[in-house]
């Protein structure tokens, strides 16, 4: 008994000791990856799902967001029993890694320094997560990387000099929106031309200094963005052969030289920023004084300037809040007396009896409200009324109300009217629109809509997004507002294919809690909650970051014509990893060189569905890459699609004689 103990202890040992052992001692890539690069992205959190494939029982080929070849260049392929059966061995010692791509997979680690020591590693693609720590110098010395994408991060620190030695082979480099900080380094070899260098994305960060003048030299540069950073001093003229290029918000002065065409590239920068094409001359002085002189001259009226208004705009908000203040608290006084209807910017000709008098035919059910289409009395045309439950909305004060009211934008459908019963009864009254909406276009019948190619698709999109950074960003001296119900029902388009987003406010400021739960639950069931709001968490808050969340999860709709309660963002990563990207799209958004503007705003997708909130990007932030990512006109109907007879406003009432 004693022996067969012994026996057994000594094959315990052999495989759980000396097996392994014998796996890391040959395995070079594999053995770098297992116990350095996986320990490294993983941190601290919790096991990350895409990580945990890499494991010895689980076959090379299936580790995700990994490609492995032999150094002939042959990839390990999958196709087969053989390779799925392929699992560590001595023989994986040949094996080179490739590819990293693990794109918006959760990873909260660091970037460990053995990335630089893989000798056929081509592309590293980590965008959207939340790595954070300094950029290795290490990664500097990877032979053969052209493709690195670590967007989107937590990253901070100064970007390594050693970066620049990968320009022989570097095809486009991608640190846009982390926390990067310092000036931006040149190449230790004075004649670095990094003529292979195509993208090169520095913006959102917190870099500082003079514009990098060494740029001048990459000649092969087509697509350079700085902007969102603190970079000061002149403006080179070789940047004039960008052909995609980002300044803007920074503090560039000085005169523009010629040959530059966008005045956007350079938006909100310093006011001594001048010349062609921003719409400030420069300023010529006969009295002896400098350009940087006369510079001073203008920062120095313009500060005054802005401390006066300052002053002036302070005291006259203070009146102006003090006065709608004493109005509301008046109105609040007479709601108490009786039914009381709150009219708003386009509402002024309805009624208190108007609109009880109605006749409303319910068009739809939801978990707080019931939707009717009413017809206002003699030929009054229609409204559209959503009667909230009872119990599912708070006591709403005055100032809630009216803040939902004033909201007035062009990708927003507008809140006529509010009505607040003496019996507790409450009415929301909007604009009646027979106009479909997203959801229909994309998920019913089609055979009488339209064709919703890519660049139908970009704008309705775009349209929603502007909707959502306006509420974020605030208006009119309002408080930034969430949404808190993004979803393709909530989104009506018109025969322009202008897209309005519905509800606004609604969740946020008029629910009880029990109700916006009964939302959010709905939500997740169709795929547009945002991971952070679990159901067993207690005071579930919507945020901009779960508005953003939701978004991405409409572009992924939009993108590929499937209905979100799939797990849209599983699958795009799936098909990240098996190099199906292109198979996601709809049909109809075949089209030729469309493929790039697809796959950006696919990125964009993940992006704003990255599963950690902080990594995802403003609203502001989507309708900026949104614009520069708009389809390029190759047609006549593209450019009406655009035009601003298309753009129509929400802002002219509700119709007085609709059917």
């Amino acid at each position: 008994m004693q022996q067969h103990c012994a026996r057994a202890l000594v094959h315990l040992f052999f495989f759980q000791l000396i097996i392994p052992l014998l796996f890391v001692s040959g395995s070079g890539d594999v053995d770098l990856v297992l116990y350095k690069i996986k320990p490294a992205l993983q941190g601290t959190a919790a096991p990350n799902a895409e990580l945990a494939t890499w494991n010895a029982s689980t076959p090379l080929c299936l580790w995700r967001g990994l490609r492995w070849s032999t150094p002939a260049g042959v990839p390990l392929r999958c196709d087969t029993a053989a390779a799925r059966a392929k699992l560590i061995s001595t023989d994986a010692a040949a094996l080179l890694l490739v590819s990293i791509r693990l794109p918006a997979a959760a990873l909260a680690g660091h970037l460990p320094a053995e990335l630089g020591a893989f000798s056929a590693l081509d592309s590293v693609y980590l965008a959207a997560n939340a790595i954070s720590g300094p950029i290795p110098l290490e990664l500097g010395n990877a032979p053969a990387l052209c493709h690195l994408d670590l967007a989107a991060n937590a990253l901070s620190g100064p970007i390594p000099r050693s970066i620049w030695n990968l320009c022989d082979r570097l095809a486009d480099l991608r640190l846009h929106g982390n926390a990067l900080a310092g000036a931006i380094p040149p190449p230790a070899g004075p004649n670095t031309a990094c003529d292979r260098l195509r993208l090169l994305d520095l913006g959102a960060n917190r870099l500082s200094g003079d514009f990098p003048s060494f740029l001048a030299s990459f000649h092969g540069l087509r697509q350079l963005d700085l902007g969102a950073n603190r970079l000061s001093g002149p403006v080179p003229a070789a940047m004039a052969g960008v052909q995609m290029l980002n300044l803007s918000y920074n503090n560039f002065s000085g005169q523009l030289p010629p040959g530059f065409s966008s005045a956007e590239a350079f938006l909100g920068n310093s006011p001594a920023l001048c010349g062609a094409p921003l719409p400030q001359p420069c300023v010529t002085s006969s009295s002896g004084l400098s350009s940087g002189g006369v510079a001073g001259v203008v920062i120095g009226v313009m500060a005054g300037a802005v401390v006066l208004a300052s002053v002036s705009i302070g005291w006259a908000q203070g009146r102006w809040r003090r006065k709608k203040e004493s109005e509301e608290e008046e109105e609040a006084d007479e709601e108490d007396e009786g039914d009381k209807l709150m009219v708003f910017e386009g509402g002024s000709h309805l009624t208190l009896e108007e609109v009880l008098n109605a006749t409303g035919q319910v068009v739809e059910k939801a978990s707080y409200c019931t939707v009717y289409k009413a017809k206002l009395p003699d030929g009054g045309g229609s409204i559209q009324l959503r009667l909230l439950r009872e119990g599912s909305c708070v006591e709403p004060s005055v100032a809630a109300v009216r803040r939902i009211g004033r909201a007035r934008h062009e990708n927003l459908v507008p809140l006529r009217a509010f009505y607040h019963g003496r019996r507790g009864e409450k009415l929301l009254v909007y604009d009646y629109s027979p106009h479909r909406t997203l959801h229909d276009l994309l998920h019913g019948g089609q055979e009488t809509r339209p064709a919703l190619t890519w660049p139908r698709r970009h704008k309705i999109a775009l349209g929603v997004a502007r909707a959502l950074a306006y509420l974020h960003h605030g208006h009119g001296g309002e408080a930034a507002a969430v949404h808190g119900n993004v979803r393709a029902s909530n989104v009506a388009v018109d025969e322009a294919l202008v897209a309005r987003l519905a509800e606004h406010g609604v969740v946020g400021r008029l629910l009880t809690p029990a109700a916006a739960e009964a939302v959010l639950a709905a939500a997740k069931a169709d795929g547009y909650r945002a991971p952070e709001l679990k159901k067993k968490k207690k005071n579930l808050r919507c945020s901009a970051r779960t508005d953003v969340y939701a978004f991405g999860i409409l572009l992924l709709e939009l993108l590929t014509g499937r209905r979100p309660a799939a797990d849209l963002p599983a699958l795009v990563k799936v098909a990240v990893l098996e190099e199906t990207t292109m198979e996601l799209f709809h049909p109809e958004l075949a089209a030729r060189g469309a493929e790039g503007g697809l796959v950006q705003a696919l990125k964009l997708a993940m992006g704003c569905c990255a599963p950690v909130p902080a990594a995802r990007p403003t609203m502001a932030e989507v309708v900026r890459q949104l614009e520069e990512n708009r389809p390029k006109p190759n047609s006549a109907c593209r450019s009406a699609l655009y035009s601003p007879a298309a753009d129509t406003t929400s802002g002219a009432g509700t119709p007085a004689n609709a059917a």
